[in-house]
């Protein structure tokens, strides 16, 4: 049996209605998960406070910087800017234990087109210690404050707001399509809201478990392990930050089952060929954010022939093919 056909074969048992009933409500007790507690929305809600004009969010992104020291040279936040609020602005958010180092080459084809452009690091991310443990330390409500953070500074830096994440920065991405009205643009690339390697019916008890138990790694490359090339990436990644990931994941789910996405128009990008990310999972967020008449939601996939890997925007990633990635988001975010 090829894994292909493994894989489909267990997917298939655990999303079996009967089992996922009687197993999935039981755990769910269990554990405490609530798909309509008001609580539970609470702890995922954006709490706004946008810059006055260009010169504070100039002064904000100045301080983060200054702010990120024994970090990897290429791994900072960084600006290009026209030295004055233009018509457009775009955020990149980057995917987990990486950094803005990716997004340099895309941004100066948008730079090119009249846009200011904004990459932040995420929080615990762009250390020039691959190994370190700080990390561990990155929470569902890190990942929301950066989501906050990053927009509120881009009110200053443009004044119609795309956001386009890759990864775990497309599932910020996710969420603050769902929560931020004052985004125009909410641009999901390959985004995070459910792991291929985790069934989707253990995906709430896995989120669970994983942010309780002791902390494991997860080697980024298992043959290379600390020997994984590209600088600007961290070498493994916590267990307990996946539990994190999976529970906004799963938060971003339950918000778009009860409310229309505030963003004024969301396109999903997926990759049929990417190995970590659910595809599944993101086309059932994508079909409830339709259901809940989003104003404009749209869909693309690039072909799994393409061969493409999870790191599409990295033109150091050996699977990247810059002429037809670039080409299509140009024409995706760009419209």
């Amino acid at each position: 049996m090829t894994q292909q056909k493994r894989i489909v074969k267990e997917n298939a048992f655990w999303e079996n209605r009967k089992v996922g009933f009687s197993i999935g409500a039981l755990l769910q007790r269990h554990v405490g998960f609530s798909r309509v507690s008001a609580n539970y929305f609470k702890a995922y809600d954006s709490h706004p406070h946008p810059v006055a004009d260009y010169e504070e969010a100039v002064r904000r992104i100045e301080s983060k910087i200054a702010s990120e020291v024994d970090f990897y040279e290429g791994s900072h936040t960084f600006l290009l800017t026209h030295g004055e609020k233009t018509a457009k602005v775009l955020i990149f958010a980057h995917g987990w234990a990486n950094s803005p180092a990716p997004f340099k080459e895309m941004a100066m084809h948008f730079y090119d087109r009249g846009y200011n452009v904004l990459a932040m690091t995420m929080p615990n991310c762009g250390l020039a210690d691959r190994m370190n443990t700080k990390q561990v330390k990155m929470r569902a409500e890190d990942f929301i404050s950066y989501g906050d953070e990053v927009v509120d500074i881009a009110r200053g830096l443009g004044d119609h707001i795309t956001m386009a994440g890759i990864s775990v920065g497309g599932l910020v991405t996710a969420w603050v399509a769902q929560k931020r009205a004052d985004v125009d643009l909410a641009v999901l690339i390959s985004p995070g809201l459910g792991i291929k390697a985790i069934p989707r019916f253990w995906t709430p008890f896995m989120s669970w478990a994983l942010s309780v138990l002791p902390n494991w790694y997860i080697w980024e490359d298992p043959e290379k392990k600390e020997n994984a090339p590209r600088l600007y990436n961290y070498v493994r990644m916590p267990s307990k930050v996946v539990g994190q990931i999976l529970r906004l994941g799963l938060a971003v789910k339950a918000m778009a089952r009860q409310a229309a996405p505030g963003a004024g128009s969301i396109v999903v990008v997926t990759n049929l060929n990417d190995p970590g990310i659910d595809n599944v999972a993101v086309d059932k967020v994508t079909d409830l954010w339709r259901t809940r008449r989003a104003k404009d939601v749209q869909a693309y996939q690039f072909p799994k022939e393409l061969g493409l890997g999870h790191d599409i925007i990295d033109v150091n990633d050996p699977q990247m093919d810059v002429g037809v990635v670039y080409s299509k988001l140009l024409e995706l975010i760009d419209r």
